[in-house]
């Protein structure tokens, strides 16, 4: 059964617009494919009890296997010589086990080949400050990372240290060395990892994934203290993040954390994945908040109502709106019209730009 299980996993790595791939008992695999979840039409046979227990078992070391037994779900990375790396979720539901797998290609993004918008290259060129990337599970966070890290990578004589659960695009020394720690096999946690970072001489340093005070606190700190810091955040739009990252520490610390969160921040990247209109993949769209002297008052004030109306009078500093990102896709040709209304924040506005 584990052979004609990565053979599937070879097959479906390798077919245009699959992003994951499920499987559960009593179920064929499912895919998804261009953001839908669809069965996999070229394997229809149903998995039992004891063939998603055993892969799951197949896929783990030991370690990883005694800890998924304890707590019931693990991340973790899987990689096929010669084929894509999977990030993979396992867990226990319902007496049985269902696997979640991320497909991530062997080859590191590059943001020409995104055709991302040339501001992201002149964050890899900041010396220092804290570079967000939000968006839903799903939307691309940790591929624009890649993107950029890859840029630093080829052009920039740094040391670039990265955290991250789990590890997923692997990138290669080439100007800068690159190191990449990966949580529960290299280092037990974000914060411990992140704080043990700060004493192995980092220029750029990657968060995978702020998840709670203290590591919000060190990221603060690394980028006050001379480092670019990259890291990632569940949130759907640059004031919602600001909101996040001040909230989530005591009301007593919140007026200092403004003041230091208004110092280093250099940029909000908020992102959506769009199903293209010709059914042939998924648009990116981005809300781009950039750290002017007027958001960093803002965000000094707390006066964070304010930022949207900063954002779509900033297009001279880049700036753009996930609206205006979304209406921009529209009218050339990318998206649907469906789609721009399902995805946007406000209707009224997008309905007086669409026509």
């Amino acid at each position: 059964m584990f052979l004609e299980f990565e053979e599937l996993l070879k097959i479906v790595s390798q077919e245009d617009q699959i992003s994951d791939l499920h499987l559960t008992v009593f179920s064929p695999p499912y895919i998804r494919k261009n953001g839908k979840l669809r069965p996999y039409d070229k394997y229809n046979k149903e998995l039992s009890v004891e063939d998603t227990e055993n892969l799951a078992k197949e896929m783990m070391s030991d370690k990883q296997y005694k800890e998924f037994k304890e707590k019931g779900e693990i991340d973790f990375s899987y990689r096929i010589p010669g084929t894509s790396r999977f990030r993979v979720n396992a867990y226990h539901q319902r007496g049985s086990v269902g696997i979640a797998l991320r497909i991530i290609p062997n080859e590191v993004p590059t943001i020409d080949s995104m055709n991302l918008p040339d501001v992201f290259k002149r964050l890899a060129y900041q010396r220092m400050g804290l570079v967000l990337s939000t968006g839903p599970t799903g939307s691309g966070k940790s591929t624009t990372q890649a993107a950029i890290i890859n840029e630093i990578n080829h052009n920039r004589q740094l040391h670039i240290m990265t955290l991250e659960d789990p590890i997923e695009y692997l990138h290669k020394h080439n100007k800068s060395l690159v190191h990449q720690r990966e949580i529960g096999s290299d280092t037990n946690n974000f914060k411990r990892g992140l704080r043990a970072c700060l004493r192995q001489d980092p220029d750029v340093i990657l968060v995978g994934e702020m998840r709670d005070l203290e590591t919000i606190q060190i990221a603060l700190e690394a980028a006050e203290t001379g480092h670019l810091v990259l890291a990632t955040l569940h949130t759907n739009s640059a004031p919602a993040t600001i909101d996040r990252i001040i909230d989530v520490f005591p009301a007593a610390q919140q007026d200092q954390i403004k003041i230091q969160l208004a110092s280093v921040i250099s940029a909000v990247i908020a992102q959506q994945l769009i199903p293209k209109k010709d059914q042939n993949g998924r648009a990116a769209a981005f809300e781009i908040m950039m750290a002017t002297s007027a958001i960093r008052n803002i965000i000094r004030e707390g006066k964070t109502n304010q930022i949207y109306s900063a954002i779509q009078t900033g297009g001279r500093y880049n700036m753009t709106t996930m609206d205006n990102s979304l209406l921009k896709l529209y009218k050339r040709g990318k998206i649907s019209r469906e789609s721009v209304l399902h995805h946007c924040n406000d209707i009224k506005y997008v309905n007086e730009n669409l026509r």
